[in-house]
């Protein structure tokens, strides 16, 4: 009869509580001295099982991301040229560009006669030349007789390139604007120069084999350039475009290259002065840069840019 008693306690079904008072009970049941469904033993032991896993954790993570820093050099990638991710293969790049608002797009369209519309594409031009005109310890001035020395980079004279200047607005404001290229830099990239007139691709302007022909008759070092050319990408386009100045020099001097992620180190630009483009239509524009070792693929832009311009 005693075992009887002792089994229907055993199996006597849970106090029944009211809500505020079964929320109070668990968080302090002073029956069984728990806090939260646990004793402070019980307690004790999963927030030590939980130090522990994770110090642990984190130990291995901080050893195996030093052994990993201990595999790279702050300096030079580990992957270069065509073991890189971004291949052996430069592209050009430009400035100004469309606002973020309009990130897929490649229109410079201005109203000459709005100067807040041509402040807010020569605005952009401006942050963009913002480090060529600080002064580095590290830049040295260079020529094709005087590369860098060991440790130095050469740099980007800013003082010849009229009317392509900041005091003019980059000549937006005259219908000829000046557009400005550089090249990608690619770590330990150097060119292989087109600086001979021999075997220079059919594809090559033919403004631009004179213009090399005419370099080598002042002499041999001026013709080690990475040259640069911009047309219509059709012919009506070459019809609208009008001429084309190229500022200070039609190219990228040799003696920028290699890069070699130098402190201090800026790449080349030029200054592309569209001297008469017709007003109100849009011209596609194709700029491409010339060395043996740049391939070109108008579908993937490869060794080129496209944009369009539109004056009104």
């Amino acid at each position: 009869m005693a075992d009887k008693k002792v089994a229907e306690q055993y199996y006597a079904p849970p106090e029944k509580l009211g809500k505020w008072e079964g929320f109070s009970k668990f968080i302090w049941n002073s029956e069984t001295s728990q806090c939260l469904g646990r004793t402070g033993s019980s307690w004790a032991k999963i927030l030590f099982f939980y130090l522990v896993f994770y110090a642990i954790l984190v130990g291995f993570f901080v050893a195996m991301l030093a052994v990993f820093w201990q595999t790279l050099d702050m300096k030079m990638p580990k992957y270069q040229l065509s073991e890189s991710l971004i291949g052996s293969n430069p592209g050009l790049g430009f400035r100004p560009m469309p606002n973020e608002a309009n990130v897929e797009s490649t229109l410079i369209w201005y109203k000459a006669s709005d100067k807040g519309n041509i402040e807010a594409w020569t605005r952009q031009i401006d942050e963009f030349l913002e480090p060529y005109l600080s002064e580095e310890d590290n830049r040295v001035d260079c020529s094709f007789d005087s590369p860098p020395p060991e440790g130095k980079v050469c740099k980007v004279p800013m003082n010849e390139w009229s009317p392509c200047t900041k005091a003019n607005r980059f000549n937006f404001q005259k219908k000829s604007p000046c557009i400005f290229l550089k090249l990608n830099k690619i770590f330990n990239w150097t060119p292989d120069l087109y600086n001979t007139t021999d075997h220079l691709p059919d594809a090559m302007p033919v403004d631009l084999k004179e213009h090399i022909g005419a370099e080598l008759g002042r002499g041999d070092k001026n013709a080690n350039m990475v040259w640069v050319s911009c047309s219509g990408e059709n012919s009506a386009d070459n019809e609208h475009i009008g001429a084309i100045n190229y500022i200070p020099r039609r190219g990228f001097p040799y003696y920028y290259f290699p890069f070699k992620n130098i402190e201090g180190y800026l790449p080349p630009i030029v200054a592309v002065h569209f001297e008469s483009p017709k007003s109100g239509v849009l011209i596609n524009i194709e700029c491409k840069a010339w060395a043996r070792n740049i391939l070109y693929d108008r579908a993937e832009r490869r060794g080129s840019v496209h944009f369009e311009l539109m004056v009104d």
